[in-house]
């Protein structure tokens, strides 16, 4: 072969190796663009080194972390592991390596560069071995479900609160009043405000809606660590208090609660006074926090019959 075609035929294989580097950077911009635009990031781990190698930016974008900020090693991963997530995280990776599982997949957080948590499901698998059947490299995706986690914990607490105070509801305060019960003494106080209507029909509902809100921060301002505060609905709240019913401080806290509910209530649209009435009884064994509910009931309105504002005991 003469220079000349020599010459030529390295001319023509420059430039398929520069053409074929432009449509390879294109598919990666490409990829990366697509695989962003999930939040999902694809990673391959060798295993005996620990190198990973991420196929685009979004891990350590995810975290907080500028590019090539962060080292791409299974110890860097490993350490933004959540602490309380990195034992059974790990023992699931593991437990793949191992032959144990068909494949890795992990619900579990990482902590970003400034403490923040992310969320992430995990997956993966071995996809190379060496002649002794042992795993070489591992291929998966790391997807960003910080979004749907939150989703999902505001619908879990909207289950479980008042939508207008954000105190405990009838579903809530059923799990607090089994898990106080097994715990020790438990007493239920039913309260019912006084003169709630009368604001309503003055003022209009949506000051009303206000005066719950203000009066509830009032309440839960005198509350001792423990006591759980809730709404049952209207103008009925409930306090689960962890104390036998002989306790002074039970007398004290009610009497506290009364008077905290004096001052008038300054809103929009005017002022507004309301006062409580307290019915308080104690757990027994054998009781459902129905059955608590129904004579504390009993005791708040033998209360609203002697001139509201007040507390009883149910005899």
């Amino acid at each position: 072969m003469t220079p000349s075609k020599l010459e030529q035929e390295l001319t023509q294989l420059r430039k398929e190796n520069a053409r074929l580097k432009r449509i390879a950077n294109d598919a990666r911009q490409k990829l990366d663009a697509a695989l962003d635009g999930t939040g999902l990031c694809l990673w391959q781990l060798e295993v005996p080194t620990g190198k990973l190698v991420i196929f685009n930016r979004r891990w350590g974008a995810m975290l907080g972390f500028e590019p090539k900020e962060l080292n791409a090693h299974f110890d860097v991963w490993h350490d933004k592991l959540h602490p309380d997530d990195r034992a059974e995280v790990v023992a699931a990776f593991e437990s793949h390596l191992a032959g144990e599982s068909p494949f890795y997949q992990v619900m579990h957080r990482m902590l970003g560069k400034d403490g923040s948590v992310t969320w992430v499901l995990d997956r993966g698998r071995v996809v190379e071995w060496d002649e002794q059947q042992k795993p070489l490299k591992v291929m998966g995706t790391h997807i960003d479900i910080t979004k749907e986690k939150e989703y999902e914990q505001k619908l879990a607490a909207l289950a479980h609160q008042d939508p207008l105070t954000g105190l405990a509801n009838r579903s809530a305060l059923h799990q607090h009043f089994d898990l106080l019960k097994a715990q020790g003494p438990l007493c239920l106080a039913f309260m019912d405000l006084d003169d709630f209507k009368k604001v309503n029909d003055t003022l209009g509902h949506r000051s009303g809606d206000d005066l719950l809100r203000a009066l509830t921060r009032r309440l839960q301002a005198e509350l001792p660590a423990g006591v759980i505060l809730g709404r049952l609905g209207g103008d009925e709240f409930v306090m689960l208090l962890p104390m036998a019913i002989s306790n002074p401080a039970l007398q004290t806290l009610a009497q506290r609660l009364i008077d905290t509910l004096e001052p008038a209530f300054e809103l929009d649209n005017g002022e507004a006074q309301v006062g409580i009435s307290i019915g308080i009884e104690s757990t027994q064994p054998q009781d459902s926090f129905d059955d608590v509910m129904v004579r504390a009931d009993l005791a708040m309105y033998q209360v609203k019959k002697a001139g509201k504002r007040g507390f009883l005991f149910h005899q």
